[in-house]
């Protein structure tokens, strides 16, 4: 495992909390039966980014090397007739022992459309642990005994089904490396992002600032910070009304 010369920087605050950091390693391991289909979003843009920092290591794990079946089996069928397939627990439970032998990890996280919705908070929370798996789920599901003994968090990006967990692995990986400071280069752009006050973003724009006659506002051409400010906070606050009022409740 990679580690920086130990240095704190300032304390970066999520609406009323603040959290001191000191630089580390993040490290993610991906448990799939498509590691292709997960593999090029780890190697593009801030993921791969944050790798070169040395801020974050990925390991993609395929299931099917720890199938002892001579076909490299994973799945069967459900018991009581259900229709689909299921992942069975024993290889799962092998690669999730093998890794545990390796290193401690702070959280066994399933993807499933029924586990807890997944959100900026989340992000934040699991951005600030060390090491992570993530199983990502496929056909019907996994025999329940997984979730029962070996998971420690069930989480779902919305209420939809795909084909597996790997895309739903992706953007979590994305969501919570990108906010491990240093992997982007202006820390208060992550900090600014939809939903870390619970609230959206406000418009942005940039140059020219006349098009075909549509202007940027004046108040951002002005120079004046507060009241640039208080324009971005007034958008915020009506975009959020507007599109999500569901929001609103949750400051």
């Amino acid at each position: 495992m990679l580690y920086l010369r130990a240095v704190v920087p300032p304390p970066i605050s999520w609406g009323r909390r603040a959290v001191f950091y000191s630089a580390r390693s993040m490290r993610i391991d991906i448990i799939t039966v498509l590691p292709e289909m997960i593999e090029g979003a780890l190697h593009t843009s801030i993921l791969k980014r944050a790798q070169e920092k040395g801020l974050a290591q990925f390991g993609l794990h395929n299931l099917r090397d720890y199938s002892l079946d001579k076909h490299r089996r994973v799945d069967d069928y459900p018991y009581g007739g259900e229709a689909g397939m299921v992942l069975q627990i024993e290889p799962i439970d092998r690669a999730i022992s093998h890794l545990k032998a390796e290193r401690d990890y702070d959280e066994v996280i399933f993807t499933t459309p029924d586990g807890e919705q997944f959100t900026q908070p989340i992000a934040n929370e699991l951005s600030l642990m060390q090491n992570i798996i993530i199983l990502c789920g496929h056909y019907k599901g996994v025999d329940y005994r997984v979730r029962e003994h070996l998971i420690t968090r069930e989480i779902s990006i919305g209420d939809f089904v795909l084909t597996g967990g790997e895309l739903a692995a992706a953007m979590i990986a994305d969501a919570v490396v990108r906010l491990i400071p240093g992997v982007i280069g202006d820390e208060q752009s992550a900090l600014s992002d939809s939903f870390q006050d619970g609230l959206l973003a406000p418009p942005v724009y940039t140059r020219p600032a006349e098009y075909k006659g549509w202007r940027v506002p004046d108040v951002l051409l002005s120079g004046h910070e507060r009241k640039i400010q208080e324009w971005r906070l007034e958008q915020s606050a009506e975009r959020t009304h507007r599109l999500r009022p569901d929001l609103t409740g949750r400051r």
